[in-house]
């Protein structure tokens, strides 16, 4: 059990990387908080969770909404006594816009989502942490904040910042025993897509070329075996960077 007794929230959890991320460390002896939008999917992945023998909270949380971050952070406290582990998985795709077709509401709706969220859960959990002086922050960043033609400009741009406040927060509480780094995934099968509504057609176009390359796509489950390496003490080491999980795409 390599999460004996920890107690781990994982937002974006009633499916994909998140719902597979939940069951693991479930299975590896952490209590879970499944955290999701959709309260129903997310009770259903905690319910199957109990019933293997685990244990787990489903939370409903919009991450766009400052209100549900605390309410998520202030119950799983009240639960299960504190917090170790904050993986912050739940994030949404652009529709492959280039800068001049961005739309405002557009990109402060994948801010928010992307990389406002994953600010305001660590700032949160920050307190619980330094009292105890340890804790541990799982960021799933992508490949698109590595590169600039994985997705359109919104996008890439949110998950750019969420890899620069993954560095920063690693290097300025080292000292006081908190790691923070980040996931960068390649294409994995999850239903992300289904928040693409109207592609964007030269955006698409430009960014096919690089897609192509992609070698194969990735299961849920193989992005969760990387985020319990990096939540247990095996990665004690490994603080303020990024881990490529891509087959081997953004190699070429």
């Amino acid at each position: 059990m390599r999460l004996q007794n920890k107690v781990a929230i994982v937002t974006g959890a009633a499916s994909g990387m998140g719902k597979a991320i939940a069951a693991l460390y479930a299975k590896e002896g952490a209590k879970v908080v499944v955290a999701d939008i959709h309260l129903e999917a997310a009770e259903t992945v905690a319910g199957e969770i109990k019933s293997g023998g685990g244990e787990a909270l489903a939370v409903k949380a919009n991450v766009a909404d400052e209100s549900d971050i605390q309410n998520l952070i202030d119950t799983t406290v009240k639960t299960y006594g504190t917090v170790d582990i904050l993986v912050n998985n739940a994030g949404i795709m652009d529709n492959f816009e280039p800068a001049g077709d961005i739309e405002d509401d557009s990109w402060n709706r994948i801010f928010a989502v992307n990389t406002t969220s994953v600010m305001r859960a660590t700032r949160k959990v920050l307190p619980i942490f330094l009292a105890k002086q340890q804790g541990v922050i799982i960021n799933v960043a992508s490949a698109g904040g590595l590169f600039g033609a994985r997705a359109g400009a919104a996008y890439t741009a949110s998950k750019h910042a969420v890899v620069g406040f993954t560095k920063n927060t690693g290097f300025m509480y080292a000292p006081q025993g908190i790691r923070c780094n980040a996931i960068a995934p390649g294409g994995v099968e999850t239903n992300i897509g289904s928040t693409m509504t109207h592609i964007n057609e030269f955006g698409m176009g430009r960014t096919q070329p690089g897609l192509a390359l992609n070698p194969r796509t990735g299961k849920p489950e193989e992005i969760a075996q990387l985020a319990l390496f990096l939540g247990s003490d095996e990665a004690s080491f490994i603080n303020g960077t990024v881990v490529t999980a891509d087959g081997g795409w953004t190699a070429y």
